[in-house]
């Protein structure tokens, strides 16, 4: 089956989630992706993105266990190289030469000083592609300031608007920024890089700021802020809490169920089902809204989720009811889409979430499961035309792993 990616190389050098996420994008549609990952001892212990060690795992049983299981490292190979040693770089620029793509999420400079930034790359390969996932990007007074998720998304916007007012702002776990703004805003920016060379003949250098990311998604929130003045603060906005329409609400099992159901039509088909026509004027009467909110509360806890569910489903409302993951992966729509799949390892079959985009004619489709940490440093090797004495050798002075 052709897939879209097929025969774009990819060197992954990245250890946090954001680079690996990227790169299982990339590889779910059929791009060739190596983990160029540190020999155990040589560097700062992996982030979850990366391939499994073996010597962090009791046995081999749970390391394979546990690669199984990582569907960030789904799809990719694993080689080891200790990039402090000259040897190690020589190898790395012998894969260079016929790659496509490198992809690094480490602070700023740190390529530089490793010999492996786009600059030095690009005199080995002009087409190559170089993609830095950092929190605040290459450049800027924030450049090199540690961080992590919650501290890109304050910067960029998104923790502001979130929450109820007068309390903290709301934590959506660590998506916004490292996945959204991180991962995927990279394998987009990968492709259109891809598509570019083929006009102009050669790479470049991709900067992605998590922080950026962010605030690319808050584009819509801001066209409003540059056109009116409008500041959207926590729970004070139509999507964010301050409008009952718009909102969620605790049913009669402590589950939670929402609502959406802003446009006339969908807002007159929920006040029927739940008995509520008196309100059909008053919409958008924001006086009425905390009145409003504490009468549906009422309403919605007469039911349990499902329950409401089987009645909104019967009519032209948006709503369903909000699903923990235990309930995520069984929901029927959910698995009908292929997005809970089962993949083959060496433990048998085991469950990861499938491939969001659907293409009709050459769809993504995840191939292995993660590598052990090192497993593939022989063929990388020999497909360099190393032979079995060079690479002992390599493996004994630590350079490979």
């Amino acid at each position: 089956m052709v897939m879209a990616l097929d025969g774009i190389k990819v060197l992954d050098l990245s250890r946090l989630a954001p680079g690996p996420h990227c790169s299982m994008l990339l590889a779910d549609f059929g791009a060739d992706v190596t983990l160029v990952e540190a020999v155990p001892g040589s560097s700062a212990k992996l982030g979850g993105g990366g391939a499994m060690r073996r010597s962090e795992a009791a046995d081999r049983a749970a390391a394979d266990r546990a690669a199984a299981y990582n569907a960030l490292g789904r799809g990719k190979k694993s080689i080891a190289l200790n990039l402090k040693e000259d040897a190690a770089k020589a190898i790395f620029y012998e894969m260079v030469k016929s790659a496509d793509v490198v992809i690094e999420g480490f602070r700023p400079g740190v390529v530089k000083r490793l010999g492996v930034d786009y600059e030095t790359l690009a005199k080995i390969n002009p087409r190559i592609i170089c993609c830095s996932i950092s929190g605040f990007g290459q450049t800027g007074p924030y450049s090199n300031l540690v961080g992590h998720d919650i501290n890109y998304i304050a910067v960029g916007g998104a923790l502001g608007v979130t929450g109820r007012p007068g309390q903290p702002p709301s934590i959506p776990v660590n998506l916004v920024a490292d996945f959204a703004g991180g991962g995927l805003t990279a394998a987009f920016a990968i492709c259109v890089a891809i598509i570019a060379r083929e006009k102009t003949g050669r790479g470049q250098n991709v900067d992605i700021g998590m922080s950026d990311g962010v605030l690319s998604l808050m584009t819509s929130a801001f066209t409003q802020y540059f056109s009116n003045g409008f500041a959207i603060r926590p729970g004070s906005y139509l999507l964010n809490g301050a409008s009952p329409f718009y909102n969620t609400y605790e049913c009669s099992d402590g589950r939670w169920f929402s609502i959406g159901s802003i446009e006339g039509h969908f807002w007159e088909a929920l006040c029927k089902v739940i008995g509520t026509e008196d309100l059909l004027p008053r919409q958008f009467n924001q006086e009425e809204w905390p009145a409003m909110i504490e009468r549906f509360k009422g309403i919605f806890k007469q039911k349990t989720a499902d329950e409401w569910m089987a009645i909104m489903s019967r009519f032209d409302i948006c709503a369903a009811p909000v699903l923990e993951m235990e309930n995520v992966v069984t929901n029927e729509h959910n698995v009908a889409r292929g997005m809970v799949i089962e993949l083959d390892s060496p433990v048998g079959k085991v469950k990861q979430i499938g491939v969001g985009p659907k293409l009709s004619d050459t769809p993504g489709m995840p191939r292995t499961t993660s590598p052990l940490l090192g497993q593939h440093t022989d063929d990388v090797l020999k497909g360099l035309g190393y032979d079995d004495a060079k690479i002992a050798a390599l493996r004994e002075a630590g350079t490979v792993g």
